[in-house]
């Protein structure tokens, strides 16, 4: 899977290839590619913004070098892959939007950054909106680091243990379960014995109920979304109760 990041400041996603994500893309299971947005500008003075049309505080980053950036990707790859703008006026990033995101060949983000990006460029290239939360970034990097790494996640390849993937937090709906590891005691505090057990169902039905728990005190909206899920799947075929 291939990720291209428009910004103004590629130095800040650079850092992406370190630990999973770095050897993923050393086992060519993944490339990440920042585009610098200056570096298209026709500008003679290197300028990609201006003051915006209307008056307000700040400054908007212009269509042309946006455009022209993206473009360039599009030219590279033979075609108009999905762009996603990561703005606080997007939809909430979640895992299922990780999984589907995982399932493109091609991934351009488009950082914004100043009081924003020129609309007629957004409504030009941009596929998707998307935001990592209800508050306010200098800019979209942070979010796009955010999204690739949970999207490669889902990659086939990126995980030396699929299963590690497999069982995480959102993916089954709920919060993962706790987990232990050596000394037995710490501090006087011991693992559950059921994880001693070497009983396999004990296990798993002790990892059920404890992510149903740790969901319902933590964050009662997922346990409330996981229940009328539940709720869906028992009625019966053609039942309206």
């Amino acid at each position: 899977m291939n990720f291209y990041i428009l910004t103004l400041f590629p130095d800040m996603v650079r850092e992406l290839n370190t630990s999973i994500i770095g050897r993923a893309v050393q086992a060519g299971h993944l490339a990440i590619e920042t585009v610098n947005i200056r570096d298209y500008t026709l500008d003679k003075h290197n300028r990609v913004d201006d003051y915006p049309y209307g008056g307000g505080a700040g400054m908007l980053m212009q269509a042309q070098p946006v455009y022209d950036a993206y473009q360039a990707v599009a030219e590279r790859v033979g075609s108009r892959p999905r762009c996603i703008y990561l703005t606080p006026q997007g939809s909430t990033f979640t895992q299922a939007m990780a999984r589907e995101y995982a399932r493109e060949t091609d991934l351009v983000f488009l950082c914004g950054h100043y009081e924003g990006i020129d609309e007629r460029v957004l409504e030009e290239i941009v596929t998707d909106y998307v935001s990592i939360g209800d508050y306010v970034l200098t800019g979209g990097e942070l979010p796009a680091m955010v999204m690739v790494d949970a999207i490669s996640r889902m990659v086939p390849g990126v995980l030396t243990n699929q299963e590690s993937g497999d069982f995480e937090s959102f993916e089954n709906g709920l919060l993962e379960y706790p987990q232990y590891s050596r000394p037995e005691e710490w501090m006087g505090r011991k693992v559950p014995p059921v994880l001693l057990s070497g009983h396999h169902k004990n296990i798993a039905d002790w990892r059920q109920q404890q992510s149903e728990q740790r969901t319902k005190e933590r964050r009662p909206d997922l346990w409330q979304r996981y229940l009328q899920r539940r709720q869906g799947e028992t009625k019966e075929p053609g039942s309206f109760k």
